[in-house]
């Protein structure tokens, strides 16, 4: 079979697609990848794993492999989450890290993501570069050079030296965990239990189907952790997705915060109250209220293209305080240039702690006042017409000057990781005013994405980009 990877490493079916032969085909390419250089002299990379069905398998395959190459495997002893295995990447200065997750697709799938030294993800560079090697010599296969490591403390300590607990154990609130039977397990309530803060976890267990959910903290996910609030007894909840880099935040009273305000909240916290210095990275797709609100000189705001491997390409080119994308990964200078669902949970309670509030929903809503809303929304389009990849490309170069009524500002275009124009943002007139149009490589999907005024704003621009693009093919195709 062929093997092609995205940005994030390479995500596939079970059995048919990623199976021992496949990942064993992987491990080699990456053994060839690390032994001719790509990454300096070091020859120690760090391996971890999250819940699904044969994950623990491939990683030791993984392993065996690297120790057949002669490459020093530190490969954990237990399921672990993708931050953790990207601290330790860092903290025990190897030459990468991988981790064996399909992070929040479904269970019918696995994969492996490639973590750098820096303790976040692969360049696109870096990974283009290791896919040159797949196929290319024999699998070799030892255990000689692999050994069993337990990742955890490092990275608690990490933690502990990063959040205030005593301010989150004397605020008296109590937090709500759905780990949706992924990586994360009971971590963040046991850090917090061992402080002495209130904390309880559901779905806590490790299961390779994620107890039947989906493990994407999303918020037709997370019904049992809204149902569960909404008894009462718990200031705000958290979820964490398969591999626990990516969160989902809920109010006490059981309702959505989407990761649109999440983010702004965070932002605002480390801005204005604990003083966090540098700029901010989001993906093209997160509110333009970040901007609004807090781009000065001190602190700029970069606008990258949606993939975290990207936010994380300038946060280690720049001093960035934050760095987040719409589908809830979130990353620190101050931690690692990495989402982390655990960390990211862990602030937000230490945020509602040092404030006056002893509920989410009460300190969001003040806080929100003061910000302003977001009005933001998402579609996403079947299309299966030979087009679909032109499209784009199609815009380009016949721009509008005007959408729904709005004059167009500026339009941004970004490309997919095979140089091909797979992003549209047309920029409009008025502050947090514009639509995004974006193609996916994988599936017959062109999504759209949107941010105005009110409601009814971003519904009429939502449905005046579908527009746009259906014309835009019947005038090429005539």
């Amino acid at each position: 079979m062929e093997i092609f990877f995205g940005t994030d490493g390479w995500r596939a079916l079970l059995d048919s697609q990623i199976n021992e032969e496949s990942v064993a085909v992987v491990a080699q390419a990456f053994s060839d990848f690390i032994n001719a250089g790509n990454v300096g002299d070091c020859r120690r990379v760090a391996l971890s794993y999250d819940t699904r069905r044969n994950s623990r398998l491939f990683a030791g395959i993984f392993a065996e492999v690297l120790s057949g190459n002669g490459i020093e495997a530190l490969l954990s002893d237990k399921v672990t989450p993708t931050p953790v295995l990207s601290f330790t990447t860092m903290h025990e200065k190897c030459a990468a890290g991988v981790m064996i997750t399909a992070s929040h697709n479904p269970p019918v799938y696995n994969g492996i993501k490639f973590k750098s030294s820096l303790g976040g993800p692969f360049s696109l560079e870096q990974t283009r570069e290791v896919e040159k090697y797949l196929g290319v010599s024999a699998v070799v296969r030892s255990t000689e050079h692999v050994s069993q490591v337990d990742m955890m403390p490092a990275y608690i300590g990490q933690i502990e030296r990063l959040i205030d607990f005593d301010a989150i154990r004397r605020s008296g609130i109590s937090v709500l965990v759905d780990s949706m039977g992924g990586a994360g397990l009971e971590l963040t309530q046991s850090l917090l239990r061992k402080h002495g803060c209130k904390a309880d976890t559901i779905f806590g267990e490790a299961s390779e189907t994620f107890h039947g959910r989906l493990a994407e903290p999303i918020e037709k996910n997370l019904g049992p952790l809204m149902e569960t609030l909404r008894k009462g007894g718990y200031s705000l909840g958290v979820a964490t997705d398969g591999d626990a880099d990516r969160l989902g935040v809920c109010l006490d009273t059981g309702e959505w915060l989407s990761a649109q305000k999440t983010i702004l909240l965070i932002v605002d916290y480390l801005k204005r109250v604990r003083k966090a210095p540098g700029g901010i990275v989001k993906t093209s797709s997160v509110s333009d209220r970040i901007r609004v609100d807090f781009e000065s000189e001190s602190t700029p705001v970069y606008d990258v293209q949606v993939g975290f491997k990207y936010i994380a390409d300038i946060m280690y080119a720049h001093e960035v305080a934050f760095g987040g994308e719409e589908s809830g990964g979130f990353g620190y200078g101050m931690h690692i240039p990495e989402r982390d669902g655990v960390f990211s949970s862990l602030l937000m309670a230490e945020m509602l702690s040092v404030s006056p509030y002893a509920k989410l929903s009460e300190y969001a809503a003040d806080r929100l006042r003061e910000l302003g809303d977001i009005f933001y929304d998402r579609i996403d389009m079947h299309y299966d017409r030979p087009d679909k990849n032109m499209l784009l490309p199609w815009l380009c170069e016949d721009e509008p000057a005007a959408l729904a009524g709005f004059a167009v500002r500026n339009i941004v275009t970004f490309a997919s990781s095979r140089g091909v124009v797979n992003g549209v943002k047309m920029i409009l007139e008025g502050d947090c005013r514009w639509l995004l149009i974006r193609s996916s490589e994988t599936e017959n999907i062109i999504r759209f994405y949107s941010e105005g005024h009110d409601d009814a704003e971003v519904a009429h621009l939502l449905d005046e980009g579908v527009k746009l693009l259906e014309h835009i093919s019947k005038v090429r195709n005539i």
